[in-house]
């Protein structure tokens, strides 16, 4: 589908790929952000938009000589990480609720961290950078190493999917865990005590923002480097002991290479060049898909999941989108849905089924083929997934 201008009266225009229409809120938060000075051509849209922070979530902002924290969000470097492995479906008869027992022994979730610092934390280069972090973060080293090879709560997943062919994948979803909230909402404080000392007049205070060449500027760029790095570490950390365990059931301890590996942020930005001018991108639920990167657009708990091809389409900033995005917040979920209709919803799926992981329930997200299907412009299939093991935080 292609992209629909948005009818507002902006400094900049808004082109969405959404394939349901905004709400009234949605529409004003998607105007505060095309209403800024120094955002770049345009904003862009992604098929699973909804509501988020100062930003929806599915947006993505280019931006000159200036940046938003709250719109990069809490969870910095929150992404993905898939392994196409060797194995077939008709290798894990039986073995799907031990691997899943071993997993969450192995892997902490939701508020819970590691009692010991493996090697595998430790040999990480970014800790020789903590130093330079935030001085109200300083007291979170620790923390921060036991959170390492952790998975976190809410939307983070774990789970072992097969594709097309039947053949096992691994896939997760997690990002910088406390230590990035932290650095994020240090900064977002920053910002937003310079705007009312300058006494910007901005559409919502989650808008407040560094200028380049500021020392508040470069302080926030390096501590999100950082907490981007510390992300993508976090989840190859949480990839390598999965497989661990899998090898551990499927092959009699043998390591395998994968086949295929991907990992990639969907919280997160980066300077990169884009109508020929070097600008800020900041993608606050998307996937950057040039024609060289490889995404992952996951579904809920019982969907389907996809392993994209980027096309590198410029209008997107080339990107596309996160996943399903949620058509319900998750008191409406806990409120619309029963602990049946989670158990219905879930067939086929080892995973929890109690009220903790309602509000992930399938029916609170939009139809992922429907989201799929809004950007065919922008990505190609590689692989479609169906989970069939799910650990959720």
């Amino acid at each position: 589908m292609p992209y629909k201008p948005l009818d507002l009266s902006t400094a900049v225009p808004v082109l969405s790929w959404a394939g349901h229409e905004l709400g009234a809120n949605e529409t004003k938060m998607a105007q505060n952000v095309a209403s800024l000075p120094f955002v770049h051509k345009h904003v862009a849209l992604m098929p699973d938009v909804h509501l988020g922070k100062g930003a929806l979530v599915g947006s993505v902002i280019a931006t000159k000589e200036a940046i938003v924290p709250a719109a990069v969000g809490v969870d910095i470097g929150c992404g993905m990480c898939a392994v196409k492995t060797p194995y077939h479906a008709d290798q894990l008869g039986g073995k799907l609720k031990q691997i899943r027992a071993e997993v969450e022994k192995l892997i902490p979730v939701g508020f819970n961290q590691n009692k010991d610092v493996g090697k595998d934390v430790t040999n990480w280069q970014g800790w020789q950078a903590f130093q330079a972090l935030h001085p109200k973060v300083q007291h979170l080293e620790g923390k921060a190493q036991k959170q390492m090879g952790s998975l976190g709560g809410g939307n983070h997943f774990i789970e072992l999917c097969l594709d097309e062919n039947e053949q096992v994948w691994l896939m997760l979803h997690s990002g910088s865990r406390n230590i990035g909230n932290m650095l994020a909402q240090r900064h977002i404080e920053t910002a937003k005590d310079l705007a009312k000392l300058a006494g910007l007049k901005l559409p919502d205070p989650d808008l407040s923002h560094f200028v380049q060449g500021t020392s508040e500027f470069a302080a926030y760029w390096h501590d999100l480097q950082w907490a981007q790095n510390y992300a993508l570490r976090n989840r190859e950390v949480m990839m390598a002991r999965f497989k661990r365990v899998v090898e551990t059931h499927l092959s009699g301890g043998k390591p395998f290479k994968p086949e295929l590996q991907v990992n990639c942020h969907h919280n997160y930005a980066e300077r990169e060049v884009h109508f020929d001018e070097e600008v800020y991108v900041t993608r606050k639920g998307a996937v950057r898909s040039r024609s060289t990167d490889f995404g992952i657009i996951p579904g809920s708990m019982g969907a389907k999941s996809y392993i994209v091809k980027g096309k590198g389409a410029a209008e997107a900033f080339c990107s596309c989108s996160h996943g399903a995005g949620r058509q319900m917040s998750r008191t409406k979920a806990k409120r619309t849905f029963t602990l049946d209709d989670l158990v219905q919803q879930t067939a086929g799926v080892e995973c929890r089924k109690d009220k903790g992981v309602l509000d992930e329930i399938p029916g609170a997200y939009w139809p992922i083929e429907q989201v799929k299907a809004t950007q065919a412009d922008k990505i190609e299939v590689v692989a479609t997934l169906k989970q069939v093991m799910c650990v959720k935080g």
